[in-house]
């Protein structure tokens, strides 16, 4: 397949799925609230493209929510090509992706986030995953989130759910705390062995987080909670702030490649506190 119908077909998917998630959002909100849209481009001067986020915040279920698409293209910094696979030989590059940030209102539904993407250089590869952060226990939905996870993998390839849900692990922990940021999910990277199957499978996650978000929320969304419930969920979010602009690869590839800022930190808790 043409590489550039790869990418328009890619590109395509997640602007697409960008619209089902905020629809979904909508209505969860009864359609009482709306998203606050922003398109942005990557360079003002150059025709490198751009991206538009969409946040809602202080709705009746989500605190603040952020769907953000991206397309972009160009050239790497030089100091950031060796960091890029295929960028040594040549800088050129071009990314889409799209990114889901959740943050409740009620502190016993966890922040969830979800991305996908697609990165071009002279390699081309998708990269992505999910996972979820509770600041409270809850056996069942930790149990029936990787149930979810694991017949989605299995699907596609048996050893998946092993691989990625290791990958999503020791990725989303905090060595400064020793310890996990919740209680995982999956993550992906360098996916580029047949772009037909890896794409497939990409579709599938995003579409698996669709119903995963949906179902947790609505099991969730009548539940009763307190100020110490609140609190807890204050400092679990003080975790996430801090693994976000330690140690998350999407912010500093964003913020390295001339992304939008509000954009790439609207992953951030509107509010959070530290002891």
């Amino acid at each position: 397949m043409d590489l550039e119908l790869k990418k328009d077909l890619v590109g395509n998917w997640f602007k697409m799925l960008q619209n089902a998630f905020c629809q979904d959002i909508s209505n969860l909100e009864k359609n009482k609230i709306k998203f606050k849209s922003t398109f942005w481009r990557r360079n003002s001067r150059k025709n490198e493209g751009g991206g538009e986020y969409r946040i809602l915040e202080n709705g009746k279920i989500f605190e603040k929510v952020g769907v953000n698409f991206s397309k972009v293209y160009g050239k790497f910094p030089k100091k950031f090509q060796k960091n890029i696979l295929g960028a040594s030989k040549d800088p050129a590059f071009w990314a889409s992706g799209i990114s889901v940030v959740m943050h409740m209102k009620n502190p016993l539904i966890p922040a969830m986030h979800f991305n996908t993407r697609f990165i071009s250089t002279t390699q081309h590869w998708f990269g992505g995953g999910m996972d979820v952060t509770p600041s409270q226990k809850d056996d069942y939905e930790k149990k029936d989130f990787h149930r979810i996870l694991k017949k989605m993998c299995d699907k596609h390839n048996r050893e998946y759910y092993r691989k990625y849900k290791k990958w999503c692990d020791e990725y989303f922990y905090l060595p400064h705390r020793k310890e996990a940021r919740g209680i995982g999910g999956i993550f992906f990277d360098y996916k580029k062995n047949n772009f037909e199957k890896d794409f497939e499978f990409v579709r599938d996650v995003g579409i698996t987080f669709q119903i995963i978000f949906n179902k947790i929320i609505r099991r969730k969304i009548n539940k009763k909670w307190t100020n110490k419930d609140k609190e807890l969920q204050y400092i679990k979010r003080g975790r996430y702030t801090e693994f976000n602009l330690l140690y998350d690869r999407g912010t500093k590839f964003g913020l390295q490649t001339g992304g939008n800022v509000e954009g790439i930190l609207m992953s951030l808790p509107p509010l959070a506190k530290w002891k």
